[in-house]
Parts: structure tokens; C-alpha cells; sequence
């Protein structure tokens, strides 16, 4: 009876939906891990550069380059992808060529975001109406509290001190 039980659960369980695109059992969407590589850079971002900076300043201003080539030191590759549930999967690429320690050029796709292009793509809330705020108005600004201004400390003597009784005593 037990053999028979066993056969009969088994053959149940290929009868069962199985995972089909987002959703498990055509029921259940499980959470997927965010996955987020390299450097987002933006037109805002890229604008900065200029031909003729210095390696160093490039990346002050883009980031470390996620591949950089033994074999190929006059190329910085800055790639960048993001797959976030809910939107859609993006892959950029930007390249930076040297001559020598001087940036020569730097090739960016024309599909490069805006700042704010960038934050409505992976945004999964404006589907709701919901975007993000990015900056503060010049009357929110205003409206800050100002730091508390923090009062010098009393200068303190240094070291230990002491009081000695005079050495000698007066009759």
C-alpha cells in the first residue's frame, strides 16, 4: 500500500506548474537579488571630462574603471550594469583612451543617461506616481536648522600640577 502511495505522489508532482518566467507554481513571484556592477555614469558625469586631464583627475571624477588590461595600459574600460526586479536589465559601456598619463579620448554611447533618466529606469515606484526627490528647493534649504555653534574650551594647563610648601619656615 505504501508502494502504491509513494508512485501515486510522485507522479502528482510532475503535474505541477514549475517556475515560468517571474513566477513559481504560476502563483508566487520569488524576490531576486539586485545585482548592481561598476560605475553608473551619467552625461552630467562624463560632461566633466575633458581631453588632456591627467589619469589622476579622471578618476577623481569617473571612479576606479572596473577593467583595466596589463596589455592595453592606455585603456580604462568603465562598465556598468544593474538587473533590479522590476525594471529593465541595463548595460553601459564608456572608454577611456591615454596618451602616455593624458586622457586621448572617451568613447561614450549615445544611449547615456541623464541623471534623472538614470533614477526614472531602475525607479520600480513611479509606476506608482512616486518619484524620488533629488535635490532640496532653494526655500528647504533655508528652512534648515543651522549647526550649533560648538564654544572654544578654556585653555587648560598642561601636565600635572602641584603646590609645594615653601622650604623654609620664617621664626
Amino acid at each position: 500500500m505504501s508502494l502504491l502511495a509513494l508512485a501515486g505522489a510522485t507522479t502528482g508532482c510532475s503535474y505541477l506548474p514549475s517556475v515560468s518566467g517571474d513566477k513559481v507554481l504560476g502563483i508566487v513571484t520569488p524576490y531576486r537579488l539586485e545585482v548592481v556592477q561598476g560605475n553608473v555614469l551619467t552625461k552630467e558625469l562624463v560632461a566633466r571630462v575633458k581631453p588632456g586631464m591627467p589619469r589622476a583627475q579622471v578618476r577623481d571624477l569617473l571612479g576606479s574603471p572596473l577593467l583595466t588590461d596589463i596589455f592595453h595600459q592606455d585603456r580604462w574600460d568603465y562598465v556598468f550594469t544593474i538587473r533590479r526586479q522590476g525594471a529593465e536589465p541595463q548595460k553601459r559601456q564608456v572608454v577611456a583612451w591615454f596618451e602616455g598619463e593624458r586622457l586621448k579620448s572617451l568613447e561614450v554611447p549615445d544611449d547615456l543617461p541623464t541623471e534623472n533618466e538614470f533614477v526614472a529606469a531602475i525607479n520600480t515606484r513611479s509606476k506608482r506616481g512616486e518619484l524620488p526627490k533629488l535635490e532640496l528647493s532653494e526655500a528647504e534649504r533655508k528652512a534648515l536648522p543651522l549647526p550649533p555653534k560648538r564654544e572654544a574650551p578654556a585653555a587648560e594647563a598642561m601636565g600635572v600640577q602641584r603646590n609645594y610648601p615653601p622650604l623654609e619656615s620664617k621664626p
